[in-house]
């Protein structure tokens, strides 16, 4: 085995476990379980009087779980928002009359999106004029046919 497929397979073994942790801490038990484990840290100050060993047990602990859960967030935010890519890139492609050059915008720079944003902001803008101009001229046909109607 060689340096390559030890490397993929930690990898691998990272994903899933950062999918799986994310899984458990995210979910409501965990909180519930965070919110006991405060609980009862705070109704064991007084019997160790507040001590600066007993602050630190909870200083402690919450920046340990806070360092490594950013890893795992990180991780599993960056595998989804690729999947997410992938998958609207493949609907751009698949879509008749698409702009494939909407695939990969965010390799753009931000000068570059700020552009197509804006550009996407005038389309906007003429479409909801347009739809003005039908709704208004939809409105007049409709009075000139209840005034034929009378």
């Amino acid at each position: 085995m060689d340096e390559r497929d030890v490397f993929c397979r930690l990898r691998d073994a990272f994903h899933v476990f950062a999918r799986k942790s994310s899984s458990v801490l995210g979910s409501a038990w965990a909180f519930i379980i965070a919110i006991l484990i405060i609980f009862v840290w705070a109704i064991t100050g007084p019997t160790f009087h507040f001590s600066d060993t007993w602050q630190l047990i909870i200083n402690t602990g919450t920046t340990i779980v806070t360092f490594l859960m950013v890893f795992l967030i990180q991780n599993t935010q960056n595998r989804d928002a690729k999947a997410v890519h992938l998958k609207l890139d493949e609907l751009i492609r698949a879509i008749k009359g698409a702009r494939n050059d909407l695939v990969d915008l965010e390799k753009l720079s931000d000068d570059e999106l700020k552009k197509l944003e804006e550009q996407f902001t005038r389309l906007r803008e003429r479409a909801e004029k347009a739809a003005d101009r039908t709704e208004k001229a939809a409105d007049r046909a409709a009075e000139v046919q209840k005034a034929v109607q009378r």
